[in-house]
């Protein structure tokens, strides 16, 4: 995929690193309670989640240039305290753990990075990235006491090693950082973080932390932002039926911020309220749920719809930073001491079983780099942020419709308008996960005193349409870009175009002419298809799809018990239970390895792939096929050997309805795709 030409103008802004001897001025960066403000301009930026250790380091510059074509113009990504000290005493900043390798592909790709530090991350890594001896050292974690706090500078002061000279003001691409996550305690604790940060030489433009839970103590204004999220689904329910949990108001526009359904594992029942003070701040996202991971418990299959919907309820209620967790899957690094992967039997943060190996995420970039649908689809909202930002940014969010409304309420069409004087945008969603809301029909919208004409809102229809913005009166399109004095808008499906000028021109049922010829002077129109591929120079290779051979050398043993472990969930297989799955050998053309992308299409209740007898792979089946990036597969690899258990009767797991419920296991194929 090439880089997309003309697209950053943006990051070239927020990010000028030094040219030769002399170095280019570092733009300043504030914010005030609307946005943030680079050189005196609004943006909206789009923030993805990436987790540089979980991607082999050769990978990382086109994973990076990846996520740029898609929009995103700030990564965010953790760094597991685990993952560069797992043994006392032990740092370890080589290979895919170097963060200071990663921060200098980022600053070479123009991209702004926010750290979040921990000491606790979770990121569904074991204990949440705190290291188990640190569960031994007879001090409480996470809490302002002399011992752990000790610890937490040593952190820092190794991680500063690898930051030092690529800070903002160094003309580095390190914007932002964030202390510990999902903290519910004292917010003395957060600010002492910070000042062992400062102290250490740790010097940006602004910090953050998670706005949700309620904090017991407040974080004194102006100290660090709070960032909010959402999802439309979560592994870390315990229940296992389709559509637990309070995740459809993630589909309502709302003025509350936060959410509580995020982390109910951990952090229990929450109310709908936010932290004294904190609506002061501009309204920032760094969990918007891009996908969602899978635990042996409860295996959710997320949309591309889902994020769509959620982060255009996210933008017309407000918001004027969206950042995805994940925006980017990866795999765990291996482990020295235990496997990476959150569990039930670790010291801390055990409330799931996660697979050992993967974290997929079902992400708008998958674990090897793979495009799901809601890469594309996001890319004409992450459009509008960058071109329409200056504009978006200082408009209110206001809310004709009921911000309370109950789950699969479908007597009115949901929909918010944010507006600055005579100009605004109206934001309409009529999707909601698992519900199949009704066509709307005789629908008045209005903003700004401007009526839009009498439509009918297909079902699962989601649209921002401008009113008194560019030149334009008014539009049943959406605005996605606006680029060498052309404005492009995207048709919405089932509704038919009208565009009304400022000087009293109107066009009615316009039809898309694509990105060659206007509808009217400097206007383009194009379809769905076309704005999410808009600026795109990538050439559509003909993939090659090639089956390959199989053999059954083994059926599986007796079936395992499965037990609730201490979380009270299902308990995954143990390594002794794997001796007792049905085994595949997979055979391998030696030409093909280098880009192919290995596709397992099967049925089962988990499996795992082995090369040369190591484990690279593992899935949770949940009704999408098992992938493993064969280019990551050890030199000379030739076979590779796959295990499957099989689903059992009654087991105590949530499986979504895309997923074969047959009992036992099956392996119906085993595909290459080659670019």
């Amino acid at each position: 995929m090439k880089r997309l030409l003309n697209y950053f103008r943006f990051v070239a802004a927020l990010l000028l690193v030094s040219t030769g001897a002399e170095a280019q001025r570092v733009p300043s960066v504030t914010w005030d309670s609307q946005s943030l403000i680079i050189d005196g301009r609004r943006v909206c930026p789009v923030m993805g989640e990436v987790h540089y250790s979980r991607i082999p380091a050769r990978e990382w510059a086109g994973e990076v240039r990846k996520m740029k074509e898609g929009g995103v113009t700030i990564i965010a990504t953790y760094v597991f305290w685990s993952h560069i000290e797992e043994q006392e005493g032990i740092f370890r900043w080589d290979g895919q753990r170097s963060l200071r390798d990663f921060l200098e592909v980022c600053k070479k790709e123009d991209m702004p990075v926010v750290l979040r530090l921990g000491p606790f991350c979770h990121g569904e890594v074991r204990n949440g990235g705190i290291p188990d001896r640190m569960f031994a050292k007879g001090c409480k974690l996470r809490e302002q006491n002399p011992v752990f706090m000790a610890y937490a500078e040593r952190l820092y002061r190794q991680i500063f090693t690898q930051v030092q000279g690529l800070q903002w003001k160094d003309g580095g691409p390190v914007i932002a950082a964030q202390f510990d996550n999902e903290y519910r305690g004292r917010g003395e604790y957060l600010v002492a973080l910070k000042r062992i940060a400062q102290q250490i030489g740790f010097d940006l433009p602004f910090y953050t932390r998670t706005g949700w839970p309620e904090l017991r103590t407040p974080v004194p204004y102006g100290e660090m932002l709070p960032l909010y999220g959402d999802y439309a689904d979560g592994f870390w329910d315990k229940e296992t039926k389709e559509g637990a949990g309070n995740y459809y108001k993630a589909f309502n526009f709302k003025g509350f911020r936060s959410s509580t359904a995020i982390g109910t594992d951990l952090l229990g029942k929450q109310e709908e309220k936010v932290n004294k003070g904190d609506d002061q701040y501009p309204y920032f996202t760094c969990e918007l749920g891009g996908g969602m991971a899978t635990a042996y418990h409860r295996r959710p299959y997320v949309y591309p719809e889902d994020a769509y919907s959620m982060a255009l309820v996210k933008l017309g209620s407000g918001s004027n930073l969206l950042g995805y967790y994940m925006y980017h899957g990866g795999t765990n690094p291996e482990g020295v001491l235990h496997t990476m992967n959150e569990c039930q039997t670790s010291p801390g943060t055990a409330n799931n079983d996660l697979p050992v190996m993967t974290y997929d995420f079902q992400a708008p970039l998958g674990e090897f780099g793979q495009a799901y649908p809601q890469y594309y689809m996001l890319r004409p909202l992450h459009l509008f942020m960058h071109d329409w930002g200056e504009t978006l940014a200082p408009m209110e969010a206001s809310f004709p419709a009921p911000q309370d409304l109950k789950k699969g309420e479908d007597t009115q069409l949901r929909w918010a308008v944010r507006s600055k004087g005579q100009s605004g945008f109206i934001f309409i969603n009529n999707y909601e996960r698992f519900c199949q809301l009704s066509a709307k029909k005789d629908v008045q919208l209005e903003a700004c005193g401007v009526k839009l004409p009498r439509l009918t809102i297909p079902s699962g229809c989601m649209a921002i349409f401008p009113v008194n913005v560019g030149g334009i009166r008014f539009a049943t399109a959406q605005l996605v870009a606006c680029r060498d004095g052309k404005t492009y808008m995207m048709q919405i499906p089932g509704i038919p175009t009208t565009i009304s000028l400022a000087n009293g021109k109107t066009l009615k049922n316009v039809k898309p002419r694509g990105t060659e010829k206007p509808v009217c002077g400097n206007i383009y129109l194009v379809t769905k298809e076309q704005a999410e591929r808009l600026f795109l120079n990538e050439k559509m290779a003909q993939s090659s799809i090639s089956s390959l051979q199989f053999t059954k050398v083994k059926e599986a043993g007796p079936l395992r018990t499965i037990v609730k472990g201490k979380a009270k969930v299902a308990e995954a297989p143990s390594e002794q239970d794997w001796q007792q799955a049905a085994v595949y050998r997979i055979e391998l053309p030696a030409d093909t390895l280098h880009s192919s992308l290995l596709t397992i299409n099967y049925r089962g209740d988990c499996a795992r792939l082995y090369a040369d007898g190591r484990l690279v792979a593992d899935n949770f089946y949940y009704g999408r096929p098992f992938l493993y990036g064969l280019w990551r597969l050890p030199v000379g690899c030739t076979e590779l050997e796959l295990r499957v258990l099989p689903l059992q009767p009654d087991a105590p797991i949530y499986l979504p309805r895309e997923a074969d419920k047959t009992l036992g296991e099956q392996v119906n194929s085993i595909e290459i795709c080659m670019n």
